[in-house]
């Protein structure tokens, strides 16, 4: 089979609006959380959330584009573009049906779907429902605008599996150009969340976090005192490129995609398996696939969202497979700082695994001041400051509502 390297990256996240702020501000430990601007959050449980800062779409996009995309679709533009530019590639020398476009999205058009509804709710009798409804929200438009920005038209489809839906995309561009069937292809996720919906939703369920009165210390992953997720938004692009084709063009290579795999928990509709079944089989499964062991994993992002179930089976897991004596595997849960980007985490983390790699730094975990008795004390979480240390492989866990188990696995080439 071909090897698979990655040649781009972008970004746009509550820490920063380009990989370099957003790496930037990981590596020093920002918090990305405060109080929901996009919608009046008062009668809600939750009402903080970690909303992109100082962005401005009118900049960046058509005025065209911006009236009938959803903000999803409008952050998978941004971060692409980024992407795009960073690899070099001139898609316009290259074989269109060779390039394509695997994207993910958990909610998709929430925001259009929302808007929409709450105008019809107002005076049903005469519903006025704009053309661009049904195309702004669908959640396969995203991967649909990029291919037509770039005129890619090879492979080109939408993945959703809840909070591992980009893992499970880097997954599937990963398979398809290194079984032959396409060269470059444009790959991550974008997620347009905090809507009203969205938050009344999860704070319904208490999922979320409710420390309104502390946002930037809310999100604390593996700590005792840990009372659920924090909402993020945001998009993250990976340029995925077949080794032999990137090498010919002179490409600046980030890396090399090892290793994939994804498993179902097969247990219940929001909960993880409580002893980390699907997780350890997946880690295992991706490794296999990669062809390394656990001791060959240096740094380890975590999917650790900061709720009481979710961190202790995946450190639950993570112990099963590394063991009490793992000196040489440093872990973190960047969710503490950038939120939980849904169906984008997995992309965003990818990049920061990613970076790890390239700079030789594992970014911190934040908040968390006492680590729950329950967690394996043998693992090495890097607490409060960034850790410096060589990484060579760095492995990215995702796991998602219905069971959904998503893992990567990058290496130095």
């Amino acid at each position: 089979m071909k090897r698979v390297v990655v040649t781009g990256l972008g970004a746009l996240t509550p820490l920063g609006n380009d990989v370099a702020s957003f790496w930037d501000a990981l590596v020093k430990g920002t918090s990305g959380a405060a109080a929901i601007t996009h919608f009046d959050a008062t009668p809600f449980r939750t009402r903080f959330a970690c909303e992109l800062k100082n962005f401005d779409v009118n900049a960046l996009l058509d005025k065209a584009d911006v009236r009938r995309l959803d903000p999803f679709t409008q952050y998978a533009l941004v971060s692409t573009e980024q992407a795009v530019k960073d690899s070099g590639l001139d898609f316009s020398k290259m074989d269109p049906f060779d390039t394509g476009v695997i994207w993910g999205t958990g909610e998709g058009g929430l925001t259009t779907f929302e808007d929409q509804l709450l105008e019809y709710a107002q005076d049903p009798s005469r519903p006025r429902f704009s053309p661009y409804f049904v195309p702004k929200l669908i959640a396969n438009m995203a991967s649909g605008m990029i291919s037509i920005k770039y005129g890619l038209m090879g492979i080109n489809y939408t993945t959703v599996s809840a909070c591992a839906t980009s893992n499970t995309a880097i997954m599937d561009a990963f398979n398809y150009i290194r079984w032959g069937k396409a060269k470059v292809i444009i790959t991550g996720g974008s997620e347009s969340p905090i809507t009203r919906a969205s938050v009344g939703g999860f704070s319904s369920m208490k999922a979320m976090s409710s420390r309104n009165d502390d946002p930037a210390h809310a999100s604390r992953p593996f700590d005792v005192d840990r009372d659920g997720f924090v909402m993020g938004e945001g998009s993250g692009t990976l340029i995925l490129e077949e080794y032999e084709h990137a090498k010919a063009r002179g490409a600046k290579i980030y890396c090399e995609v090892a290793g994939a795999a994804m498993t179902a928990d097969a247990y219940h509709m929001t909960a993880t398996h409580p002893e980390g079944l699907g997780a350890l089989k997946g880690m295992q499964l991706a490794l296999q696939d990669a062809g390394l062991t656990p001791g060959d994993v240096d740094y380890l992002n975590v999917h650790a969202t900061s709720t009481p179930v979710g961190d202790l089976s995946e450190t639950t897991a993570v112990h099963r497979l590394f063991g009490d004596d793992a000196t040489h595997l440093h872990i973190s849960a960047t969710k503490s700082m950038t939120g939980h980007l849904l169906g984008a985490a997995g992309a965003v983390e990818a990049i920061a695994s990613i970076m790890a790699i390239v700079d030789g730094v594992v970014p911190p975990t934040i908040n968390t001041e006492v680590i729950d008795p329950a967690i394996p004390s043998s693992l090495q979480i890097v607490l409060k400051e960034a850790l410096q240390k060589k990484v060579k492989v760095a492995m990215s866990n995702t796991f998602g509502f219905g069971g959904h188990n998503g893992i990567a696995v990058f290496k130095a080439l």
